[in-house]
């Protein structure tokens, strides 16, 4: 039994639907490089970490992703590496950013699937689509697992968990935010 059970149907629903605006408004954010109000989404405590994916037997599912801070992963940061990535991408000698990608973040199939005092966990797939000078094109498709914790009237994303599905990264680089 999680704790989203003891909340009514009608508080679920507008729960949910005050997650999904803050993840359309996330993705606004990101599609427009607007990153520095990006980053006050974050907690100062923020774990964001994309495990790298293995194929593994069907008996050993447990294998499949990186461990964090113990495993090589695409991401293990915090708020500090975060801002430090979007200053670097802010110099405009970026390489991988300059000329700068057309960028467009789809989120769907938001679920609230705990809470717990003032925090919150989810579960959202997505996908984010990225075009690059003439012809370079990379979809990244997959699901975040996030922790959001309740700050004044918004929230603040304390951890995010990105499980990219492929297991062999077929963009040339990893300068989106996801």
């Amino acid at each position: 039994m999680t704790a989203t059970s003891t909340l009514s149907t009608q508080a679920l629903r507008e729960l949910r639907l005050e997650i999904e605006d803050y993840y359309y408004m996330e993705a606004d954010l990101l599609d427009e490089r607007r990153y520095e109000e990006w980053l006050e989404l974050l907690a100062e405590d923020i774990r964001y970490f994309m495990p790298m994916r293995r194929n593994v037997p069907y008996t050993e599912p447990e294998r499949e992703n990186t461990v964090a801070r113990s495993q090589m992963s695409w991401f293990d940061e915090g708020k500090f590496t975060l801002g430090q990535r979007v200053l670097q991408i802010r110099t405009g000698a970026h390489w991988c950013e300059e000329p700068f990608s057309r960028v467009s973040h789809m989120v769907s199939n938001v679920r609230v699937t705990d809470v717990e005092g003032d925090e919150i966990k989810t579960s959202v797939h997505f996908m984010i689509y990225r075009n690059r000078l003439q012809s370079e094109e990379s979809f990244l498709i997959g699901r975040r697992y996030d922790t959001l914790r309740r700050d004044g009237d918004s929230w603040k994303i304390a951890r995010r968990e990105i499980i990219l599905e492929q297991n062999v990264l077929l963009a040339k680089n990893l300068t989106t935010f996801f």
